[in-house]
């Protein structure tokens, strides 16, 4: 089958792209309005950026033309909490999908912990094993849709105990969520753990590939 993209709306677009780029980690961030009320949503157009500093990007699209809460308040605040949610978490996250009026605070309708943050004014998920708290670094805007590119700059990183490791994050014991097409989750499954390939096999590899040309 053949899908010539520029016959197909942005909502069958999303349909087709959300299931095709899959599993998608989830970002759950948390905002604060200009108002104090506290915002949470999750997004899982989202990815790393940069390792120094380190830097996270999220892809927030707009409803009806106008920002979402998240966006909005990302824009007013320059602030925003990036939490990692775990397979506990999954019905809440799910959940906060659902979208409220801009003085509802879905922490509040889901009864969901708060803990201020250390470098920021937005709090984080208490219940979260992973924070990342982040303040804006840039905006930049794609498509036709209104959808935004949010770069945000990590200041400081909460780990659940026991979860780190010589530097790394056991992620069996994380235990995270990604996304799939539709209102469809999964977890993470069987890790496959291959022989870390170094710089000398690298370019054996690349030497190889080229002669095959």
């Amino acid at each position: 089958m053949k899908i010539e993209t520029a016959t197909l709306s942005p909502e069958q677009t999303y349909k087709l792209m959300t299931g095709i780029v899959v599993p998608r980690p989830i970002a759950w961030i948390t905002t604060r309005s200009t108002h104090g009320v506290i915002n949470v949503a999750p997004f899982s157009c989202y990815t790393i950026v940069s390792n120094k500093p380190p830097m996270i990007g999220v892809n927030i699209g707009r409803k009806a033309g106008l920002r979402k809460d998240t966006g909005k308040n990302i824009h007013d605040s320059g602030e925003f909490v990036v939490n990692i949610a775990d397979e506990d978490l999954l019905l809440p996250l799910h959940q906060s999908a659902i979208e409220y009026d801009s003085d509802v605070s879905e922490v509040e309708v889901l009864g969901l912990e708060t803990i201020p943050a250390e470098s920021i004014s937005v709090p984080r998920l208490a219940a979260a094993p992973i924070s990342l708290e982040c303040r804006l670094h840039s905006v930049t805007p794609f498509g036709q849709t209104g959808a935004e590119f949010y770069v945000g700059e990590v200041i400081t990183i909460h780990v659940r105990d026991r979860l780190l490791r010589d530097g790394k994050i056991e992620t069996a014991s994380l235990r995270p969520i990604c996304r799939l097409g539709g209102p469809n989750y999964a977890h993470l499954g069987e890790i496959i753990t291959l022989q870390r390939i170094h710089q000398t096999e690298k370019a054996v590899i690349q030497h190889q590939d080229e002669v095959c040309k």
